[in-house]
């Protein structure tokens, strides 16, 4: 299977009927509204680091804004783990790899469910 890279996650998400903007650096946000879980129907800002060889490897997990978590970067575990983010200091960062992603499909509609699941289970 060969990488898409950043054009094809942004030609994914936008099949899938999200406005993109690129940040440049291989990031990318758009607005989102949580579809389930204890934030449903809040509209945030989600973005993403795709990594360069994309669907090899798929983005470590969402930037978000504004914050839903409190940070806690000493959790031992990934769904307590909420880092500040990169992308700005409205920012975090929800340290949530795709588990099992060579099993995936390895497309951006698996990631959006994989996404979706995170809301749902958080």
């Amino acid at each position: 299977m060969t990488a898409m890279g950043l054009a094809d996650f942004v030609f994914g998400l936008k099949e899938l009927g999200y406005q993109v903007e690129d940040l440049g650096a291989n990031k990318i946000t758009f607005r989102y509204e949580i579809p389930c879980g204890q934030f449903k129907a809040k509209e945030i800002k989600l973005g993403f680091q795709v990594p360069p060889d994309f669907n090899l490897t798929p983005p470590s997990g969402p930037h978000i804004s504004p914050h839903l978590l409190p940070i806690n970067t000493g959790a031992p575990r990934h769904p307590q783990r909420v880092h500040n983010s990169d992308f700005g200091q409205e920012w975090q960062y929800w340290s949530r790899p795709f588990p099992e992603w060579a099993k995936s499909g390895r497309t951006v509609k698996e990631y959006m469910r994989y996404i979706r699941h995170l809301f749902e289970t958080q």
